[in-house]
């Protein structure tokens, strides 16, 4: 099945910093985005890759970040917030028309108008560090610990880049449900199969 969302927001984040700022265009590369602190074809493993020791380089699948626009809503809604900014839990893409992104199957791929492509690793679990960055904008200390527990199952999607090229703002990507899968999530109108 496929499914076209629109680019509503660009992000990259500094190598120093976990916060990412708005840009007008992303340049995917092979290892990810130039500059950005998830860029590289390697990374080392932390809390999430338990099977592994701490400090293990592995591929790195976990180039760009994906949220959607409902989806952060929906969480800014059950933090009390009037929006959460996808800059201030490291978003590098966020998109409309997919309220439920967060249950796109691995293996998916979001192909840009360039050709650009980004095929999807993992649901990308709500962490403490996100949240410590949401207390740390928003002044309530609740909320690095709230965060958690309100994105569960609609923190977005990780993935990495498969094919180099441009995604801008306002562009339209098409979204590639694996055949094995063969579906969009429910709850997202407009899916067609393929």
């Amino acid at each position: 099945m496929t499914l076209d969302v629109a680019v509503t927001g660009l992000f990259s984040a500094d190598e120093r910093d976990f916060v990412s700022h708005a840009v007008d265009r992303l340049d995917l590369g092979l290892d990810g985005i130039a500059g950005d602190r998830h860029a590289g074809a390697t990374r080392k493993t932390g809390a999430r890759e338990p099977w592994h020791p701490r400090g293990t380089v592995i591929r790195n699948d976990r180039q760009v970040s994906i949220l959607s626009a409902e989806e952060l809503a929906e969480t800014a809604a059950l933090m009390g917030l009037p929006t959460l900014p996808a800059e201030w839990i490291g978003a590098n893409i966020t998109v409309a028309g997919m309220p439920a992104l967060s249950q796109l199957a691995p293996m998916s791929r979001l192909m840009a108008p360039s050709g650009a492509t980004i095929v999807v690793t993992a649901y990308n679990a709500p962490c403490r560090q996100s949240g410590r960055a949401i207390a740390a904008r928003s002044g309530v200390a609740a909320h690095e610990f709230g965060f958690v527990k309100a994105a569960s199952g609609r923190r977005g999607l990780v993935g990495y880049v498969e094919r180099p090229g441009l995604v801008r703002l306002a562009d339209v990507l098409t979204v590639v449900a694996p055949r094995r899968f063969g579906q969009i999530p429910s709850g997202t109108p407009g899916g067609t199969r393929v």
